[in-house]
This record gives C-alpha cells, structure tokens and sequence, in this order.
C-alpha cells in the first residue's frame, strides 16, 4: 500500500484531493496538511512514500518546502507559468498537474507512480541503466492522452505490459490468451498501440504464406 500525504491550503479542495486518491486501488491517504509547517510535521510523523503537494500554501511556497522533503512528490496546483513548472521539477517534483484536473487525470499519474514506485523502490540492489530507463518510462506513461472512445485505459495498459514483460515480438492471438480477452479485442488494442508509437508492427509469414501481424514494445532510445 502506498502511503500519501496531500498539501493543499483549501480545506475543501483537500478533501476532493484525498477522496481521488483514496479512490486508487493501492493508495491510502494518511493525512492533510493546509499549510507548509503542518505539513513538515506529518511527513516527519507518517513517514509517506508519496506528497501531493499544492504551491500556493499561506506561510510558504509548496515548491520551496519541495526541495526539503525526502520523500517522491507531485505538484498539483492552479500555477501555471513556465517558471513555477521548472522549479518544481528542478526541486525533484515527480510530476506536475495544473488544477483543475479530473478524478481519471490524477489517477493516471497516481498509477504511473505506482509502477514507477514498484520498479525502482527506495531500498533494494543497485540497478543498471536500462532499468533506471524503464522506470523513467513508467512514470510518464500517466500523462499521456486519455484512451479514445471505446477503449479502456485499463486494458491499454495491460497490453501494453504484457508486451513489455515478454520483450519480443507477440501475435493478437497470444496476447488474447495471456489477457483472458477476445483476438479482436486485443488487436484493436495492439494496432492502437502501433499507431500512436508505443509498439512496433512487423509481419510473420507462417506455413500457410499468409502473413500474421505481431507487435514488439518499442525499442530503448527511439
């Protein structure tokens, strides 16, 4: 269970903040703070893996108490300005949303963290570059675009990791049967996947001469 803390001045938007968060299978809410010094105190007392934290608190600026938290944040706040966004990032923000946003929207950042959270954990053995890689990959796969209509961002996503768990090229057929879902549906899947840059479509000629689309995650680097 992932342990969060939200930073928000605005009592009721904190409470919206929590109600989302709480919300995420795998997150638990330990605390609001409303300003900067209480929420020092509840960091220091909770111990959270995760702060979501507002800019705008009555005694500081949330992205100055950023840089003295050893803990992962995301900012989540009604600034907007180029100058504020660096900061944010240079002060170790994980990632960055502009209010308002929707229920799905910090969700999808919530469940990119966990993966993130999941692949490259506080303490554990030394890692290597291709892992720090997949780890900076999965945190930014919340901000992309929402599924279209009539495609779960859930199930895009399940796709999407049974491709990258098995690292080679895959038919809709094998996916389908790893997934528990129709052919057709994971090649709806896969072929979304291709079009927008997260996979790789060859061809397979089998016995038969008639060719057989297979998918591959896409390569490190491109």
């Amino acid at each position: 269970m992932i342990g969060v803390v939200v930073v928000e001045d605005d009592f009721r938007v904190a409470q919206v903040h929590a109600e989302f968060t709480d919300r995420v299978p795998g997150f638990r809410v330990l605390g609001t703070a409303h300003t900067a010094a209480q929420a020092r105190e509840l960091v220091d007392a909770q111990n959270p893996d995760l702060v979501l934290l507002d800019n705008y608190l009555p005694d500081r600026d949330g992205v100055a108490l950023l840089a003295e938290l050893e803990t992962d944040a995301i900012v989540l706040t009604a600034a907007a300005d180029p100058a504020t966004v660096r900061s944010a990032l240079a002060a170790g923000a994980l990632n960055y949303l502009i209010k308002p946003f929707t229920a799905e929207q910090l969700a999808d950042r919530l469940n990119a963290y966990a993966r993130f959270h999941a692949r490259l954990p506080v303490t554990g053995n030394a890692v290597d570059q291709e892992e720090i890689d997949r780890a900076m990959r999965l945190l930014r796969e919340g901000d992309r675009p929402t599924a279209p209509k009539g495609r779960s961002s859930l199930t895009t996503q399940l796709v999407l990791d049974a491709l990258r768990n098995d690292g080679r090229a895959r038919s809709a057929a094998e996916i389908a049967d790893e997934l528990g879902i129709s052919r057709a549906t994971a090649q709806r899947y896969l072929a979304a996947l291709a079009q927008n840059g997260q996979a790789v479509m060859t061809l397979r000629y089998g016995a038969s001469g008639r060719p057989e689309h297979q998918y591959e995650p896409l390569p490190t680097g491109r």
